[in-house]
């Protein structure tokens, strides 16, 4: 082969390295603070943010929020956390700034921090339940929807008490945003859990202007647990209050989302307790609309094990004493749905389950009409309902 021939073949391969570099131009992992974690408080200075205050390190703002950052330090990975040894020191730390704007209170990280902060692999964003009634979430959380590098996937919660309180585990193998967002896991073994509620589908709730739920966190010394959930305006997007864990099984019954969970009463015999595992609900919401008037009645039906019995003798599981422990359970349900209706219509006056969404669908003219009052519309409209429980499988027995 002619030299002329070499260099005609070789010329395009050069070419074509020049304009395939990649990345020449971004910066390694190593060079970049990664942050799984975004808390956001009321406004309350750090001690260091008070003495560089005083030092001259003060910039205008006001003091409206505080934000937190939950960064992983340069090796560390959700594996590693897991099986952390002791004496390996925290698989993450927490920084934080006060201002008036987050994207500000990011770009000053860069005054104290050599590696610049990066949100591709954010987690979680908790929102405190104080900053959430002083604020407008749509306000508090504008920056994160604007910015690209944040991935919309990521999960949105609401922490009873300082965000930065549900970011903080005494466990230093443990990071609490992976924490967090491995709790939604158990969903499918307990109807207390709210499917989770990303940035995205955040952002879409906000804009419809329908009334929402957000999953609820509570802490006590780095040690955290999903409790209820915190109830938002449609009107305000602000926090108006919170549902427990009683109201979550029964918005488990209403929507019938729920992939597991447990019912437990007791015999009117003794008081002994007995237990219900439900393996599948299923719901329907039928809107009725007759001139003026609105209603709404739901169908319930749901099927699962009986798994626990605590009477003694146990008693024989004849046809008519499961039928006998299908109502008790129903009965059950029936007041853990009029739990949640009486807060959602009696006291907050907010729909937070749907029925809105069931009314546009069938009634779009109506719903057309009434949907800029629909939460006060619906605090006033009669809602019926039916639970059907049926078990299906008593379990292994030594009968």
């Amino acid at each position: 082969m002619s030299r002329k021939v070499r260099l005609a073949l070789l010329l395009p391969g050069l070419i074509l390295l020049l304009f395939t570099s990649g990345c020449w131009s971004s910066k390694e992992i190593e060079d970049l603070s990664v942050y799984v974690g975004l808390g956001i408080d009321v406004a309350k200075e750090t001690e260091f943010e008070k003495s560089v205050n005083e030092q001259g390190g003060h910039y205008p703002k006001r003091n409206n929020i505080t934000a937190t950052v939950q960064i992983v330090p340069k090796g560390s990975s959700k594996e590693e956390s897991q099986q952390g040894s002791p004496g390996a020191g925290k698989s993450y730390f927490n920084e934080q700034l006060t201002g008036d704007s987050v994207i500000q209170i990011f770009r000053q990280f860069s005054l104290r921090r050599d590696r610049p902060l990066i949100g591709h692999h954010l987690k979680v964003i908790v929102v405190s339940s104080e900053v959430a009634r002083k604020f407008r979430l749509d306000q508090l959380l504008d920056f994160v929807l604007r910015d690209n590098d944040i991935r919309p996937s990521c999960l949105v919660v609401v922490s009873d008490r300082r965000a930065l309180d549900a970011l903080t585990s005494n466990d230093p193998s443990e990071i609490p945003s992976f924490y967090l967002t491995g709790l939604v896991d158990n969903v499918y073994r307990t109807n207390k859990i709210l499917p989770p509620v990303s940035l995205a589908k955040l952002d879409a709730t906000m804009q419809s202007g329908s009334s929402y739920l957000l999953q609820n966190v509570i802490s006590y010394e780095g040690e955290h647990k999903f409790s209820g959930a915190a109830i938002f305006s449609g009107k305000t997007n602000r926090w108006i209050g919170s549902l427990n864990q009683t109201d979550m099984e029964g918005l488990s019954w209403v929507q019938g989302k729920a992939k597991g969970g447990v019912v437990k009463t007791y015999t009117h015999k003794d008081g002994s307790t007995i237990t219900y595992e439900i393996k599948h609900i299923k719901s329907k919401i039928i809107p009725t609309v007759k001139g003026d008037d609105i209603s709404f009645h739901v169908q319930i039906e749901s099927d699962g094990w009986f798994m626990e019995n605590w009477t003694a003798p146990e008693a024989h599981g004849s046809e008519h004493y499961l039928d006998g422990l299908e109502k008790d359970f129903g009965h059950m349900a029936e007041q853990q749905v009029d739990q949640l209706l009486h807060k959602m219509q009696d006291v907050y006056k907010v729909d937070a389950a749907g029925f809105g969404d069931k009314l546009r669908i069938k009634y779009p003219r109506v719903w057309k009409k009434i949907k800029n009052n629909w939460d006060e519309t619906f605090s006033e409209i009669p809602i019926t309902y039916d639970i059907k429980v049926k078990i299906t499988n008593q379990g292994s027995s030594t009968e």
